[in-house]
């Protein structure tokens, strides 16, 4: 397709830049002045959504645009030189600046890169035409692939043909979705969903942290379970989750209204088996242990009293039970959606009450045993357990002294 260009004033056509962005890129253009807005920057603000960070292409290399940016007094980190990348900070904030590229061999998860001074073929490499436009500091547009009538559409569409860009990264398909979420509207793209069925087999070859990555994205995205419907139906979620998933309960988690929190939503969808899920997307200690927790029934419903509340909460973090909450309510919809106004005011009044009781703690510790003159050892810990039992069943509220005197009975 012909270069397409579109007069855009930056100041009139750039509201979802913060000042202090337009500041830095008047300082970057004044330096380097080919330079262009690439990517999400270009399509989030002919979107009219907020810029989070802006990146930058430039056809000068590596080594000179970051000479070029020291000379003029910015703070210039080498992120990425063999990619092409450097970051210019300024006011803290960091601005990549990327050489323009083009892919001279790929592997479906890595690609060779070289320099350019092309900006259609840095463009062709991009993933959809939504991500391949750009903008000079004058405000002109340049839209070799159709992206803005792409953007105005909610059609998101691969640049060129479709299975050739999953064939150079199988993260485009997951990609996809996130996008799909996000920008698209109606039916996704024919191209698109034909590709990436035939495909699934190659999200194997991708590392577990990218996939990890981009999923997280994905599942607290807008529209994210009609697009994991989709990727059910195409297969995707059979080739990323071994142990099987539950498509309906991740689309009630998600109609519940559940904080777009990840591994809640990740939660919400696995089918059981959090050590192997966690184990096969290399979680952090932190997210598996929350996906463990979650995934633990603690019989947690509406119907406790606050006495059953306080034992649950001495034994699990508040966070888990309000996540607990969730999942139980998306399950309750599932069963009985006739119910459904009547169990969202059950479950909000159960995490209304969670969040106000106060977490009991348990009075009495080796010491205090000790000091009642029970020996120390693998008796005691024994003894403490069965105190810290009868503690709870008896609604978390007896005092040390009163747990003291049961002492005696627990030998």
């Amino acid at each position: 397709m012909a270069e397409h260009t579109t007069s855009l004033a930056l100041n009139a056509g750039s509201v979802g830049l913060a000042p202090a962005q337009r500041q830095a890129l008047a300082h970057i253009w004044a330096v380097l002045p080919h330079a262009r807005l690439v990517g999400g920057v270009v399509r989030d603000l002919l979107a009219g959504r907020s810029v989070a960070d802006v990146d930058i292409a430039t056809p000068e290399p590596p080594e000179h645009v970051q000479a070029t940016l020291e000379a003029a007094g910015i703070k210039v980190v080498p992120t990425g030189l063999a990619h092409g990348t450097v970051t210019a900070v300024i006011d803290s904030a960091p601005y990549e600046i990327t050489t323009l590229r083009q892919d001279t061999e790929t592997d479906g998860r890595h690609a060779v890169v070289s320099w350019t001074q092309d900006w259609q073929q840095d463009a062709a490499r991009r993933d959809f035409t939504i991500n391949a436009m750009s903008r000079d500091k004058e405000g002109v547009l340049f839209d070799y692939f159709g992206g803005q009538a792409d953007l105005q559409a909610g059609h998101v569409r691969f640049v060129g043909q479709a299975a050739q860009r999953i064939e150079e990264d199988a993260l485009r398909i997951l990609r996809f979705f996130r996008f799909q979420g996000r920008y698209g509207h109606g039916q996704p793209d024919v191209q698109a969903v034909t590709a990436i069925e035939k495909r699934t087999d190659l999200l194997k070859k991708l590392s577990v942290e990218r996939v990890w990555s981009e999923l997280q994205r994905l599942l607290v995205g807008p529209q994210a379970a009609q697009q994991v419907l989709l990727m059910a139906r195409l297969g995707v979620l059979a080739a990323v989750f071994a142990q099987g998933v539950r498509v309906e309960h991740f689309a009630a988690l998600v109609a519940v209204g559940a904080p777009s929190e990840p591994v809640l939503r990740l939660a919400g969808l696995i089918d059981g088996g959090a050590e192997a899920c966690a184990r096969n997307l290399k979680l952090s200690r932190v997210e598996e242990s929350l996906l463990k927790a979650l995934l633990t029934p603690v019989g947690l419903q509406p119907e406790l009293s606050d006495a059953e509340l306080s034992c649950l909460l001495s034994d699990n973090a508040l966070p888990v039970l309000l996540g607990q909450s969730w999942l139980a309510q998306a399950t309750a919809l599932l069963v009985c959606p006739a119910r459904q106004a009547e169990s969202a005011q059950a479950f909000a009044q159960l995490r209304q009450r969670l969040v106000t009781l106060p977490v009991p703690v348990f009075p009495v510790a080796g010491k205090d045993l000790l000091a009642a003159g029970v020996p120390p050892g693998p008796q005691m810990g024994q003894i403490l357990a069965r105190l810290r039992q009868w503690w709870q069943q008896n609604g978390c509220t007896p005092t040390q002294e009163a747990c003291l005197a049961q002492v005696p009975f627990l030998h």
